[in-house]
């Protein structure tokens, strides 16, 4: 072997190297599967075939063509030939169906790609139709396994006119494969998680009590790119002696440990008020006292109010620990927050004495509860997420209040970092007695 052949092997694995690179970068740069193959197809044509597909399994083993990228873009019709496929046989026979099942890599020459006419199955047929309408010479079909499953199949191909894919391209082809096999099933696995954490999240918050003429309803909506959950609660419920509890609390930091801190806080909370029936600075005083002795490394802030009714109408008594204050919103569209009974956060001094504050609810207004995720937004002041939200919350003032949740939501939670909940209460038009 003279200078010029090492020359051209040494270029031959340097370019699969960067093609792997550039494939494994392609993979991790996002957690959205289809977009992260969408990539690799782009990198694989022209480099290394003149046109490549995937196909992923969904989750209940349908074949899925989620790409198809030529080297000249306007060969594809409309929509690109992607969407789902027929099933796999009982009896594979093509090489799409094969590999689907895990076999391979496969390649495959002239002599191996029959006309659609003569397909054993309609999986067959349509990867028949695809060879056929791309101009295919040479191909190799693999299959995409993560974990001992198979995810999905890899099929590049080569023109006439380009040097033919041979066995030498298979190990590479391999490598390939077992990459976008690693991106996608993190990508499926962080899913799960996601979901799966949602669903706990979901699980811990209570549903909220009948209390005659006063309305409410709650959101939770966790954080857009996330698979923790976190600490975010609200709690509603009705006092023995007559008053309703509004609570509205976050425990730092997005890990189970939080989730759980929550729900312990929530139920030693709920204890501490019904048994008590304090006011608010009170009860939140003696939470932080069990709080700080239970978990002495953990922080939280915390909104307990009281909605009492009387011959005058609906009063708020509230006490806050460290959470951003309550807005309320008057039926013409007037808003201002309620920013008395300030304290520390739980966790920070349990012998400090904690103030609550009183104030009178307006007929038909609406008193909106939130965790910082609503308004907080990374490299924006403070101020603006509250201003935004008097605003979005002002021109909903006369919207029930399923409506005012799910647009403020649409309206401030876009892209938001953390997760978001939020507690409402609509006063009636004139006072009337609980029953």
């Amino acid at each position: 072997m003279d200078d010029f052949d090492v020359d051209q092997v040494v270029q031959r694995a340097l370019d699969r190297l960067t093609l792997l690179a550039e494939t494994t970068t392609a993979m991790t740069s996002t957690l959205d599967s289809d977009a992260a193959v969408r990539r690799v197809c782009r990198i694989l044509v022209p480099q290394l075939a003149d046109w490549c597909a995937v196909d992923l399994l969904d989750d209940e083993g349908r074949p899925r063509r989620v790409c198809v990228v030529h080297r000249n873009p306007d060969i594809l019709p409309v929509g690109g030939l992607t969407g789902l496929l027929p099933g796999i046989p009982e009896d594979p026979v093509g090489p799409l169906s094969r590999a689907l099942i895990g076999a391979g890599p496969l390649l495959l020459t002239a002599g191996d790609i029959p006309s659609p006419d003569k397909a054993a199955d309609p999986l067959h047929a349509r990867q028949l139709e695809l060879f056929e309408q791309l101009g295919t010479h040479t191909a190799v079909v693999a299959p995409v396994r993560a974990r001992r499953q198979v995810l999905g199949a890899l099929t590049i191909a080569r023109s006439a006119d380009r040097a033919p894919l041979t066995d030498d391209d298979l190990a590479m082809v391999e490598d390939l494969t077992h990459r976008i096999a690693l991106g996608v099933d993190n990508a499926r696995l962080h899913g799960e998680t996601q979901h799966i954490a949602e669903r706990l999240q979901r699980s811990l918050l209570p549903t909220l009590p009948k209390t005659g003429p006063l309305q409410m309803a709650a959101r939770y909506s966790p954080a857009a790119a996330t698979a923790e959950v976190g600490g975010d609660w609200y709690d509603s419920f009705p006092l023995p002696g007559g008053s309703t509890t509004m609570i509205m609390g976050d425990v730092t930091g997005h890990d189970l440990r939080a989730a759980i801190t929550m729900s312990q806080l929530r139920n030693m909370l709920r204890g501490i008020g019904c048994d008590r029936q304090e006011p608010p600075g009170h009860i939140l005083r003696r939470l932080d006292l069990a709080h700080g002795i239970l978990y002495p490394q953990a922080t939280a802030t915390c909104l307990y109010a009281l909605l009492d009714q009387d011959d005058g109408g609906w009063t708020i008594t509230y006490s806050s620990a460290g959470h951003p204050p309550p807005l309320l919103v008057t039926h013409e569209g007037d808003t201002h927050y309620l920013r008395g009974g300030r304290g520390l956060l739980l966790g920070v001094d349990p012998t400090l004495p904690r103030h609550h504050a009183t104030e009178t609810l307006p007929a038909r207004s609406t008193l909106l509860m939130y965790t910082d995720g609503l308004i907080e937004r990374r490299g924006e002041d403070l101020t603006h997420g509250m201003t935004r939200l008097r605003q979005h919350a002002a021109a909903l003032a006369r919207e029930d209040l399923d409506t005012f949740c799910d647009e403020l939501l649409v309206g401030m939670g876009t892209d938001h970092a953390d997760d978001i909940a939020l507690l409402v209460a609509r006063t009636p038009t004139r006072p009337q007695r609980l029953t």
